[in-house]
C-alpha cells in the first residue's frame, strides 16, 4: 500500500471519529431544561372559612326547630331551650352548664345538638362531637347534627368521618355550598380528586362568587392534568383579582401543563411587571426561554433571579448556566457565570467553584479559545481532586487541541482509570492513535470501550479502523 492510500485511510477515519457521539456530561441533560408543572396549589383556607360570618350562621348559628325533619321536643324542653338561648347571648359557659345538667338519655336529640353547639363555639371539639353523635344516635335523620359532625371531623383531620357525615346529610336532602365545599376539601385532602372536583363544582354552582371553591376546583382539575379547565377557572380569578400574584403563577404552571410555554412566559413576565415575581418564578421564566432556544431573554431572567436574592444558594444558578451552554447559548452562559462570581461570591462552595471553572474551560475550548490559563485552572482542579474525571477529560481535550498528543493521552489515560469516564476516555485515546496511523494500538481500546458500553457509532468506527489496519498489512 502506498503513502497516498495510507494518508487517505487515516483522513477518512479522522472524519469518522468526528461523527462519534460526544460524551454526555451532567450539565447537558435535556431533562433539566424542560420546566414541568410542579406548582403546588394550596387547598382552600379552612381557618378563613371558619371565621366567615355566613359560614358560622349556617353551621352553628341556628337553634330553631324544623318539625318536618327534626326530632319532636316537649314543652319542658322547649322552655329550657328558650332559657338557654337567653343565656348564650351573655355566657356560653353558663348555657353549656345548664344543658349539661339537663341532657338525659330520654331527652330530645335537639338538646344534645344545642349542647354540642355551645361547646363547638368554645372550640371544645371532642366534647361537641360526642354530643352530635349522641344526637344522631337518638334521631338517625338529624341533618344538622350530621353537618356539625362533618365540620368537626374536617377540622380535626378525620376526613373519612367528615365525608361519611356530609354524604349522609346530602342523602337526607340537605346540602348547601358549604357542605359541598367542605366535602370537596376532604376528598382533596385524601388526594381523591375526582369526587373532590364533583363536590367543588356543586359548591361553586350554589356559591359562584366563592374564591375558595373556585381555587379548590382548580386544584382538583390541575391534579388530574385537566389543565385546560384549570386555565379557564384561573381566567375568571385573574379578571377579578388582576393583582393576585398566586393566580398568575398558577396559570403559568397550568400553561406549562398544556405545553404552551410562551403563554406561561407571558404570565411570568406580567408577574414581574407588577412587582410580584419571586426567585423561583424568574428561574422558571429563564428555563422556559432556554427550552425555546431563546438564550438572551433567558439570561435576563436568570440575572433578575440572582439579583432578587444575592444570598441564595448557587446550585440553581449553576444549573441554569449549564443549561444555557447546552442549548446554544455559550456567550450567555459565560455572562451568567461572571454574574455569579460577583453577586453570589459569598455562597459559592468549593464544589460550585470547581463546577464553574470546568464549565468556563469547556466553553473556552468549544469556542477555540482554550489557552494556558484554562489548562492551569484545570490542572489546579485535578491537584485538588485527582479523581475528577471531567477535569481530566477537559485537560485531554485541551492538549489535543494544542497539538500535544502525548500530554492529551496522559490525561485521557488517567480518566480511563475512572469508572465514570473510562469509556469516553478510551475512545478519545483511540482517536489520537488513529490520527497517528497506529491502528493496531487503537483497536484494543475501542473494543474495550465497546464491551463496557456498546454504542452503534463506536461499532461502526471499529469496523473502519479494522479495515484500515488490514489494508496496511
Amino acid at each position: 500500500m502506498n503513502c497516498t492510500q495510507t494518508t487517505f485511510s487515516v483522513a477518512t477515519l479522522i472524519v469518522a471519529a468526528s461523527n462519534l457521539t460526544p460524551p454526555s456530561y451532567a450539565w447537558a441533560r435535556a431533562d433539566d431544561l424542560v420546566p414541568l408543572p410542579s406548582m403546588t396549589i394550596a387547598p382552600p383556607d379552612l381557618a378563613a372559612m371558619w371565621s366567615d360570618p355566613g359560614f358560622q350562621k349556617s353551621f352553628i348559628g341556628g337553634y330553631g326547630i324544623n318539625a318536618d325533619v327534626e326530632p319532636r321536643i316537649s314543652q319542658d324542653d322547649m322552655a329550657l331551650l328558650e332559657l338557654v338561648r337567653q343565656l348564650m347571648a351573655d355566657s356560653l359557659p353558663a348555657a353549656e352548664a345548664l344543658l349539661r345538667d339537663s341532657v338525659r338519655p330520654e331527652s330530645s336529640a335537639t338538646l344534645d345538638l344545642t349542647l354540642g353547639g355551645t361547646r363547638l363555639q368554645q372550640d371544645k371539639l371532642p366534647e361537641a362531637l360526642d354530643n352530635y353523635r349522641s344526637a344522631v344516635a337518638k334521631f338517625p335523620t338529624f341533618r344538622r347534627a350530621y353537618r356539625s359532625i362533618g365540620l368537626i371531623c374536617t377540622r380535626t383531620g378525620d376526613f373519612d368521618g367528615a365525608i361519611a357525615a356530609f354524604n349522609r346529610m346530602i342523602e337526607l336532602g340537605a346540602a348547601d355550598a358549604y357542605t359541598y365545599g367542605l366535602l370537596g376539601y376532604c376528598h382533596s385532602a385524601k388526594q381523591d380528586y375526582q369526587p373532590a372536583e364533583a363536590a367543588y363544582r356543586n359548591a361553586l354552582l350554589l356559591q359562584p362568587t366563592s374564591v375558595e371553591w373556585r381555587l379548590g376546583l382548580t386544584r382538583s382539575v390541575f391534579k388530574q392534568s385537566k389543565f385546560e379547565d384549570a386555565a379557564s377557572l384561573l381566567d375568571v380569578l385573574l379578571n377579578t383579582f388582576p393583582d393576585k400574584a398566586d393566580f398568575w403563577l398558577l396559570q403559568a404552571h397550568t400553561f406549562l401543563g398544556l405545553k404552551q410555554p410562551i403563554n406561561a412566559a407571558v404570565n411570568l413576565e406580567i408577574l414581574d411587571s407588577i412587582g410580584k415575581s419571586t426567585v423561583d418564578s424568574l428561574y422558571t421564566l429563564g428555563d422556559i426561554y432556554v427550552s425555546q432556544s431563546l438564550p438572551e431573554p433567558a439570561l435576563r431572567a436568570y440575572e433578575r433571579a440572582i439579583a432578587a436574592n444575592p444570598e441564595q444558594d448557587a446550585t440553581r444558578a449553576m444549573r441554569c448556566a449549564e443549561a444555557l451552554a447546552a442549548r446554544g447559548g455559550p456567550s450567555q452562559a459565560n455572562s451568567l457565570l461572571e454574574v455569579m462570581k460577583v453577586q453570589l461570591a459569598q455562597n459559592l462552595s468549593d464544589a460550585h467553584r470547581t463546577r464553574l471553572l470546568k464549565l468556563q474551560a469547556r466553553l473556552a475550548m468549544n469556542a477555540g479559545k482554550s489557552d494556558e490559563a484554562t489548562a492551569a485552572t484545570l490542572e489546579e482542579i485535578v491537584k485538588i481532586d485527582p479523581l475528577d474525571g471531567e477535569a481530566l477529560m477537559l485537560l485531554g481535550q485541551h492538549f489535543k487541541g494544542a497539538a500535544q498528543p502525548d500530554q492529551a493521552i496522559m490525561y485521557y489515560e488517567r480518566a480511563a482509570g475512572l469508572e465514570a469516564t473510562a469509556v469516553n476516555a478510551k475512545v478519545k485515546i483511540a482517536q489520537i492513535l488513529v490520527s497517528q496511523g497506529r491502528f493496531a494500538e487503537a483497536l484494543p481500546l475501542l473494543r474495550d470501550a465497546q464491551s463496557l458500553k456498546p454504542r452503534d457509532d463506536v461499532a461502526r468506527y471499529i469496523e473502519q479502523v479494522e479495515r484500515a489496519s488490514k489494508a496496511l498489512h
